[in-house]
């Protein structure tokens, strides 16, 4: 996988994700969603220099110009429900796209420190050769990616595939890097290097869908 980790590059990147990250500016909602739409928009930037262009000649009202333009097939796939203020973002910017919508949550075992990961909705076009952009905010522990990337195994094979985050652990980003074709590529804002027993990002910034929509009730396994 090919990693493209922000971290440490100095742009306004860094204002966004330290408002998300306090304690005190992060309780506007309205803010904390608009940051990530900021963060998205910034690294579905990055990402089109990655992709495939072809000259075309645009009619002006005084001539003709030859412009670069992509020629992609994307597909934006969003993990609900944490995803869709980054989906928006990346929408800003790849605004032709496709679209796809998954839920995906955490379900807690009787031991609180284990989890399964549930999947109950997908929404997706037909992905073959289409770039599929995914869509997850909080990269904890990977497993929600891993069975995301299963269930769209029936949606056809994309040509190729970009994750896009806005924080992650680091063993998170290493398990994802050991499941995802070599030719993957990871887009995120920041990397912490501690997962807790309960598999939240430390320091992180909390939990994201609970920041941008409000608290949600919790599930309990039947």
């Amino acid at each position: 996988m090919i990693v493209h980790d922000f971290s440490n590059k100095k742009s306004i990147l860094n204002q966004f994700i330290a408002e998300l990250r306090d304690v005190h500016i992060q309780k506007d909602m309205m803010r904390f969603r608009k940051n990530i739409e900021r963060i998205g928009e910034i690294l579905g930037y990055e990402l089109s220099r990655t992709l495939t262009y072809k000259p075309q000649t645009i009619t002006t009202p005084l001539g003709k110009k030859m412009i670069n333009l992509p020629i992609d097939k994307l597909v934006l796939c969003a993990i609900l429900r944490a995803g869709l203020p980054l989906h928006q973002g990346l929408l800003n910017i790849f605004d032709n796209s496709e679209n796809g919508f998954i839920s995906a949550y955490r379900q807690r075992n009787e031991n609180p420190e284990t989890f399964e990961i549930v999947i109950e909705y997908l929404a997706a076009p037909n992905l073959d050769n289409k770039i599929l952009i995914l869509i997850d905010p909080m990269l904890a522990t990977g497993k929600t990616l891993e069975n995301v990337f299963n269930a769209l195994k029936n949606h056809e094979k994309p040509k190729q595939i970009h994750i896009v985050s806005v924080i992650g652990s680091k063993s998170g980003v290493d398990y994802v890097s050991s499941i995802f074709p070599e030719n993957t590529h990871l887009w995120i804002a920041t990397i912490d290097d501690v997962l807790n027993k309960k598999s939240y990002i430390v320091p992180g910034l909390g939990d994201a869908g609970d920041l941008s929509f409000g608290i949600k009730l919790k599930r309990h396994k039947h």
